[in-house]
């Protein structure tokens, strides 16, 4: 018999709920089978921990005295967006700070950014605001310099347009005779190390391959605080090879997440700084599994050796945009340390963190446990014919 969102939301509330991780759900199929299993187990929780630079945050930082209209502003010399009401702003997790050489001095070390201030936010630190207008009649100040914390604000709402990433390609430098510096790390030339970027079989959406329980209003935990899927992530699409488990062999779906700042646990939320490439802001998320149906169970007992990732050349077909794939490997092979790429061995390494998404997946599932993390039923469904569009430069001539 098929299970419900209601029937698993009382478990929980009773303590009952038989939660797993993804990782423990793979040896309990095994040894008892789908059938057994799927009576004994109610939800399985997965996780991932990784960069995710399509994140940011709105703020409102209340009226000063006189009241101000902010039309530019900066978080310790890292500027935000104010291009909205009068002290509402977005800080974006990529912004660098004021003067940041950026790659001038190549490669560029940008030691703090949007990311950064994120995590100062989080973790209760003072950080700096300066703030300019032009002024009006209602809004008179000019000019604004104070200390802040995320207690003296009255929201800090992380809205992310793109996380989870449902896969993504191993990056190598194929071509150049010099190490490259690129948001998937220091790449050597001829080969010489190969980097990747994901959780395998804990990543969220590869333990829901077709999204059947992932989708527009599932809760998340985003850091440490409830959260939820609140859009298809920038970037989303279906049109991708898949296995014959359905699970993607590229990058696919995605999914835009956001929840209070507030109730974040820093240790998840971490500034990052990416030589040569930029700043950034690294995540944790967790998601659990309703196991609604036996396929559904099946999907979360995906082993890193069926999930296979692309290996692109970024010193060539990246930045020129050529659909060409070298190999493609799977997550045990990457996790082994080393791989072979035409008969080559090639050291690998990860961008994203597997002991944090084990760690969250444990802590997920212990909220559920304690009747602390409960389920919400996606009141629509994520994008499923979806193609991704490229950029076409071309001329403003009228046709």
């Amino acid at each position: 018999m098929p299970k419900t969102y209601q029937e698993l939301n009382e478990k929980i509330k009773k303590g009952q709920a038989v939660v797993v991780t993804a990782e423990e759900i793979i040896d309990i199929v095994e040894k008892e089978g789908i059938d057994e299993a799927y009576k004994n187990i109610d939800i399985v929780t997965t996780a991932t921990f990784g960069t995710m630079c399509s994140s940011g945050c709105f703020l409102n930082f209340g009226h000063s005295k006189p009241k101000i209209r902010m039309t530019e502003a900066w978080l310790n010399d890292v500027r935000i967006y104010t291009g909205i009401a009068a002290v509402d702003a977005y800080l974006g997790a990529t912004e660098l700070q004021h003067n940041d050489p950026g790659n001038r001095y190549f490669p560029g070390e940008f030691k703090y950014g949007g990311g950064h201030v994120i995590e100062d936010l989080v973790s209760g630190k003072d950080v700096q605001l300066f703030a300019l207008s032009y002024a009006t009649d209602e809004y008179p100040r000019r000019e604004l310099r104070t200390m802040i914390n995320i207690n003296t604000l009255n929201q800090a709402t992380m809205v992310n347009p793109r996380n989870c990433y449902q896969n993504y390609n191993v990056a190598v430098n194929a071509h150049k005779e010099h190490t490259i510096y690129t948001y998937m790390g220091a790449l050597k030339p001829n080969m010489q190390n190969a980097t990747y970027s994901s959780a395998g079989q804990l990543s969220p959406l590869l333990n829901d391959p077709l999204c059947k329980t992932i989708g527009i209003g599932t809760k998340v935990w985003l850091a440490g605080a409830p959260g939820h899927i609140y859009s298809q992530g920038t970037q989303h699409t279906t049109d991708c090879k898949r296995t014959k488990n359905n699970v993607p062999e590229e990058g696919a779906a995605t999914l835009a997440l956001t929840a209070d700042m507030k109730q974040m646990d820093s240790e998840f939320v971490r500034g990052a700084s990416i030589k040569g490439y930029g700043a950034s802001l690294a995540l944790g998320i967790g998601i659990p599994i309703p196991i609604l149906n036996k396929e559904i169970l099946k999907s979360t007992c995906v082993k890193d050796e069926d999930i296979y990732a692309p290996i692109i050349d970024y010193s060539s077909d990246y930045p020129k945009r050529l659909s060409n794939t070298i190999a493609k490997v799977n997550y045990k092979q990457l996790k082994s340390g080393q791989i072979r790429i035409n008969n080559k061995k090639v050291k690998t390494s990860s961008m994203s963190s597997y002991p944090k998404a084990k760690k969250i997946a444990s802590i997920l599932k212990k909220e559920i446990q304690t009747g602390k993390f409960t389920l919400n039923e996606p009141y629509e469904k994520l994008p499923q014919n979806q193609p991704f569009k490229q950029l076409e430069i071309r001329d403003n001539k009228k046709q």
